[in-house]
């Protein structure tokens, strides 16, 4: 009952935050400005925006792992997670075709590439891109085992803590109420990383300013006009993509407004325009999720796996610019010689999962091993890969979100009447803490939300 009378205190942190994020957008608007009048000053706040991104992934791994163990460890059925698994790894294989499918006919109708020169630079440009970290699948799949289990949280792996996490969850399900204590420490340890990662957010302006103004300083007026038409191509089809294709499949199955969704993680898009990163809205994706009323467990698979496997926007930017560079080099390819390659890419791009600035790195990577004459015109879209990357990342974000809520839906792991009140505003988020502390709704399989209260009380 003590906790109904705390209620009001995190509604006033909460107004608090919405000034963080006033701060956030004037921050952008200052390092665009920063960007554009002083460039070479703007290239050197570089390290600003590269050590506010590194203080959220500090906090991807303990996130992710007190989510799936709670997660798996508060229910009794096994096949439950499987089934999540299951479903989660077929969707986001059909997604991404249906990414790449529509990549391939807006880069065959627009041919953006047509018409450029390349010279020695731009080729030495586009081999240096060639990122040796980017993995075959078969080393890919062994990588995801760690050396040790503590390995799995200092070399910043997800899916080596996703590995680690299944098991201890699996563990602790198959002990039964003598993990109960175990479970409860965890508990606590979650409460302690989202508070931990409330006040990172706090920096979020900082990092956002010099981030924006780092890609602004670094590209330039004269790489956007060049490029524009690329651009244009780009960010249209990854619009088409979230709000046809995905509004449709949200609508369809969940029988939700992909704009109301949107707004409830606007503050999480934001945060990504910024810095470029879909991964700085991670943690914040999974406190988001469960609190509008999708299950632990569907939430701690599918959000972690998705960030790998479910990468639309990088499947359109690999389309797009595979077409693009091959047309810029005078050697446009045949639908049959398309199709190939980009199922190629699909693949290639889990191995670079990892790898930072896994987009482009892939991109040549994956060139590089099919079609190595075309990695001389990587080096055309580096100067406005950054740019990119915003529309990768948000795009990536938006696709993930999407897929909770779905497969959340499809296994019947998701609270209907919970999501309506949080995407009306009646149940708000708490900015405080980040996680629904004296929380009474059920979960979605009738357990899991009070599962947790009965631990506290075990």
């Amino acid at each position: 009952m003590s906790t109904s009378k705390t209620a009001p205190t995190p509604a006033a942190k909460r107004d608090r935050t919405h000034y963080l994020y006033i701060a956030v957008i004037v921050a952008v608007v200052l390092g665009i400005t920063v960007g554009l009048v002083s460039p070479d000053f703007a290239v050197e706040l570089k390290p600003v925006g590269t050590g506010f991104v590194n203080l959220i992934k500090m906090m991807i791994s303990p996130i992710i792992f007190c989510t799936i163990v709670l997660g798996i460890g508060s229910v009794r059925k096994a096949a439950k997670v499987g089934a999540v698994g299951g479903i989660a790894l077929g969707y986001f294989l059909v997604m991404s075709l249906v990414a790449l499918g529509i990549g391939l006919v807006v880069g065959n109708i627009v041919e953006p590439g047509t018409g450029l020169q390349v010279t020695d630079a731009i080729k030495e440009t586009g081999h240096a891109q060639v990122d040796s970290e980017a993995l075959p699948p078969v080393e890919f799949v062994l990588s995801i085992i760690p050396v040790t289990m503590v390995s799995a949280f200092t070399e910043g792996q997800v899916l080596q803590t996703l590995l680690i996490a299944l098991l201890a969850g699996f563990a602790l399900q198959a002990m039964g109420r003598t993990g109960e204590p175990v479970l409860r420490g965890i508990e606590h340890i979650q409460r302690l990383v989202f508070r931990i990662l409330a006040m990172v957010m706090w920096a979020a302006p900082i990092g956002a300013f010099g981030a924006i103004a780092a890609v602004v300083g670094s590209a330039g007026l004269d790489a956007l006009k060049s490029l524009a038409v690329l651009m244009l191509a780009f960010y249209t089809t990854c619009f088409l993509f979230v709000f046809i294709v995905l509004a449709a499949l949200l609508r369809v199955v969940a029988g939700l407004n992909i704009l109301t969704l949107f707004k409830y993680l606007g503050r999480e898009f934001l945060l990504i325009l910024s810095t470029s990163s879909s991964e700085s809205a991670l943690p914040r994706l999974i406190a988001k999720m469960e609190h509008m009323g999708v299950s632990k467990p569907v939430v701690g698979i599918t959000v972690p796996t998705g960030y790998s496997f479910n990468l639309d926007g990088t499947m359109i930017y690999m389309t797009m610019a595979s077409l693009y560079i091959a047309d810029a080099l005078g050697t446009p390819m045949s639908i049959g010689e398309q199709i190939p390659l980009l199922l190629f890419l699909l693949v290639a791009s889990k191995g670079a999962a990892g790898v930072s600035g896994a987009g482009l790195a892939t991109l040549a990577g994956g060139l590089q091993s099919h079609k190595p004459a075309l990695v001389d015109g990587v080096g055309l879209i580096v100067g406005i890969d950054r740019f990119m990357s915003e529309a990768r990342a948000l795009t990536n974000f938006a696709g993930n979100a999407v897929a909770t809520v779905l497969i959340g839906t499809w296994t019947k792991e998701i609270d209907k009447e919970r999501v309506g009140e949080v995407l009306a505003g009646r149940l708000p988020f708490d900015e405080k803490t980040l996680l629904d502390e004296g929380d009474d709704a059920p979960a979605a399989d009738g357990s899991s939300r009070g599962d947790d209260k009965e631990l506290a009380k075990a």
